[in-house]
């Protein structure tokens, strides 16, 4: 996978290396951190207590499945093929910064994922407050 341009600074300041990960939250995502801030996130995560499920499933999912990648001299990245068929990318993808990670979307799931809306009840809890 190239990394676009827009984005190919950013990585550079992270050493050129990422982790790649599973989104343990949606189907047909996988998330790619810098280095530095997935090791802030993968010792958060190990921190947690491992005697509920939810957390040992948390664990495996972003931790035990990262894959350390190196950006080549054309700015390309090899994304593991376990972690491809897993989400289902095959020969496109969307790849989204979201602050401090970016995600990477099947070209399936992402298109799904922007034709769903969001109800009133959907934004509860101060959320309809928001200025967009």
């Amino acid at each position: 996978m190239a990394v676009p341009t827009a984005y190919r600074d950013l990585v550079a300041r992270a050493g050129n290396r990422l982790v790649l990960t599973y989104n343990p939250f949606e189907a047909g995502c996988l998330w790619l951190y810098a280095e530095a801030e997935w090791e802030r996130v993968r010792d958060s995560v190990m921190a947690q207590p491992n005697t509920q499920r939810v957390v040992r499933t948390l664990q495996q999912k972003l931790v035990g499945s990262a894959a350390h990648l190196e950006l080549d001299a054309n700015a390309r990245v090899s994304l593991p093929a376990s972690h491809r068929a897993a989400v289902g990318i095959e020969k496109k993808a969307v790849l989204m910064g979201m602050g401090g990670k970016f995600e990477l979307w099947s070209e399936q799931a992402h298109r799904a994922l922007i034709q769903q809306t969001l109800s009133d009840e959907d934004l509860a809890g101060g959320l309809l407050d928001l200025t967009l």
